[in-house]
């Protein structure tokens, strides 16, 4: 009688083939998984990096605002007021402690806090404290109504933490121009990524 049947060859031959038709899509899925989880993430970073540009942009306007608004003001040169305050007016509301009154402070953002200010208690623009490295920015949380925060607790309730820093460091390009530099940081999967926004102020015209 001839009993025909698998050797141990032909055995682990077909585990090898079963297991190549297995984990092949499995790969495929799980790449795809983590590329739409870097692309949401980048995603993210961009506009967290954009809020920073458009609120500093705002406490241009405002300083212009503010200037035009005095009850000393004559009309003349306003423009230049509002700019000389944000730039190097009272250290509270201008930009000058995120890098124009020393290159390497940057700022971290929050727009939940208020006033409009830079340093103070409460201000929404903070100078990032000194580590011995440069400048230690913490991270970013996230509130239950998907607002970012740097705050990890705010009326008791926690924050949900997120892998994003965000800095602003302003820099002089010339007397009546300033660069504004918005970075968000994050890790992923044990690597390092960075969006960079920048953008140029002037005074009003």
């Amino acid at each position: 009688m001839n009993i025909k049947g698998f050797t141990l060859i032909e055995a682990m031959v077909a585990i090898a083939i079963i297991a190549l038709a297995i984990v092949g899509p499995m790969y495929a899925a799980n790449s795809s998984i983590v590329a739409a989880e870097l692309a949401s993430d980048q995603l993210t970073a961009s506009y967290l990096a954009q809020e920073g540009i458009e609120y500093v942009r705002t406490m241009r306007d405002d300083a212009y605002l503010s200037a035009y608004a005095a009850p000393n003001n004559t009309g003349n040169n306003v423009s230049q007021e509002g700019w000389d305050n944000f730039v190097s007016g009272n250290s509270i509301t201008s930009i000058k402690q995120c890098g124009l009154s020393n290159s390497a402070k940057k700022c971290t953002l929050d727009p939940l806090l208020q006033p409009m200010c830079v340093g103070s208690n409460n201000c929404s623009l903070t100078t990032c404290s000194s580590n011995g490295n440069g400048n230690a920015c913490g991270p970013l949380y996230l509130t239950s109504n998907s607002i970012y925060t740097t705050q990890a607790t705010i009326g008791g309730i926690a924050n949900t933490a997120t892998p994003f820093t965000r800095t602003i460091q302003a820099n002089t390009i010339s007397s009546n121009e300033v660069s504004i530099t918005s970075t968000v940081e994050w890790s992923f999967h044990g690597s390092n990524y960075s969006e960079i926004v920048t953008d140029n102020l002037t005074p009003w015209q």
